[in-house]
């Protein structure tokens, strides 16, 4: 309690220094001033968490301090002190920012309490300023690396989508890097000082997922112990991820059509209608018209979705820009783990013979297995993966044509792989892999796998 700094601001010199005293001896750290413009005087150079100020005094009334207050020191809670004859004009001020206000006299357990839950409310407030600030991500233009055309393409695409505030649909496979292209989107963006949510709808199942989107009220569902926010409320003025949207059921994409909409949901189980301003960017790996011929898909969600159209393409399709992602995510683990390593010529050519079924993700797993277990500073072909190092009957590096093969086989294989590296764990496989565990069993079952 030693840290709340109190102002207290009082024409009343009795008053005042018997207040002054009371909240000193209860741990405040206390100034007080006669008048409202010694007080801002003060306040425009020390700092301050709470001020108590007398509504009535002779050179400046209280709401014109108040006022003051609330348009240069944002983040201090003002309690007005007044008499019973202007009650009114207190709870008017409320209005105008005050946090509360005390009728003259007050008892210090009063004062006490009154003080303590502004610094309360102060307290959320910078926590959610925290918790924003953390949902925003910078711009991550440094780690979206290329020099291909493909590339070119696409970061000219997003520096396009960024300034307006359409619906985005990204398409690419697994790992090719959909949640930065949607991250640099918003952070280019109007919204960027606002949330950036993401929400994985592939993970869970249907009633999960609309109390993580909508969030549900008290008793909603058995274990609706409390009423529970949802993503959109959390995102508003911001931008919603909704990454493997074709997962989504049909119930729920009915939902989603209507929120991007209008702008307006209800909690799970919830009656009053809730309103937020979003900008909705969605991502799959899935082939969202032919899930529409099927009718596995709303048409007309498909299409307010896919107002903007991004494709990014699978690595394998962009071998010019291996070399440097290898050379930035090298850098990037030497930093973390505080080695100087450093990839031969040699390897970055088999890197880039490889066809890197997990795309960049893949990519980025197999650069921090060298980094770190490499004893030697310069990484050479025989330090890679034995799934991407090249081999042959002399150890040369393999011919572009000896590596080819169909990219389902690589897919299955890849996913045997992961699937081994976890001791048969298919949720952990699912998560190194960047897929959710309906996805995994998807391609299980359709690999024979299963």
């Amino acid at each position: 309690m030693s840290y709340n700094r109190l102002l207290i601001v009082d024409d009343d010199h009795g008053f005042r220094g018997a207040l002054a005293s009371v909240m000193a001896a209860r741990g405040f750290v206390v100034t007080a001033e006669p008048s409202g413009s010694a007080a801002l005087a003060w306040l425009a150079s020390h700092e301050c968490d709470l001020v108590l100020l007398d509504l009535k005094m002779p050179d400046m009334s209280g709401i014109e301090v108040l006022d003051q207050i609330r348009e240069r020191f944002s983040t201090i809670e003002v309690i007005l002190l007044t008499g019973h004859g202007t009650i009114d004009t207190a709870v008017a001020a409320t209005r105008r920012g005050a946090f509360h206000f005390l009728t003259k006299p007050c008892s210090p357990d009063e004062v006490e309490v009154t003080l303590m839950k502004a610094m309360e409310r102060r307290a959320l407030i910078e926590r959610t300023s925290v918790l924003q600030q953390g949902l925003a991500p910078p711009d991550l233009g440094e780690t979206f690396i290329g020099r291909s055309s493909q590339y070119q393409e696409v970061l000219r695409l997003i520096d396009r989508v960024a300034r307006v505030d359409s619906s985005v649909l990204i398409l690419g496979e697994t790992g090719v890097g959909k949640e930065l292209v949607a991250k640099l989107i918003h952070s280019r963006g109007g919204r960027s000082r606002h949330p950036f949510v993401v929400v994985d709808c592939s993970n869970l199942h249907e009633e999960l997922l609309q109390s993580e989107l909508f969030g549900h009220e008290k008793g909603a569902y058995t274990g609706a112990v409390q009423l529970k926010h949802g993503l959109f409320e959390v995102a508003d003025k911001g931008t919603v991820f909704l990454d493997e949207v074709g997962d989504v059921s049909p119930t729920l994409q009915a939902k989603l059509l209507r929120v991007i909409e209008t702008g307006k949901f209800r909690r799970l189980g919830g009656t009053s209608e809730m309103s937020v301003d979003v900008r909705v960017v969605a991502a799959t790996n899935r082939h969202l018209p032919e899930m529409v011929a099927q009718g596995h898909f709303r048409e007309d969600l498909y299409y307010r979705l896919n107002t903007i159209r991004i494709d990014v393409p699978p690595l394998r399709e962009r071998p010019d820009d291996i070399a440097c992602l290898a050379a930035h995510f090298v850098a990037r683990f030497n930093r973390r783990f505080a080695q100087h390593k450093n990839l031969s010529p040699e390897a970055v050519a088999a890197l880039a013979r490889y066809s890197w079924p997990g795309n960049i993700r893949q990519l980025i797993n197999v650069i921090e297995q060298v980094v770190v277990l490499a004893d030697e500073d310069t990484l050479t072909p025989m330090h890679l993966p034995s799934t991407v190092r090249p081999h042959g009957v002399s150890g040369s590096p393999r011919t572009q044509e000896s590596v080819i093969v169909p990219l389902k086989d690589v897919e299955r294989q890849y996913i045997e792989f992961v699937i081994k590296q976890f001791d048969g764990h298919r949720a952990h496989a699912a998560r190194a892999l960047g897929i959710g565990e309906r996805s995994l069993y998807r391609k299980l079952n359709e690999y024979g796998l299963d």
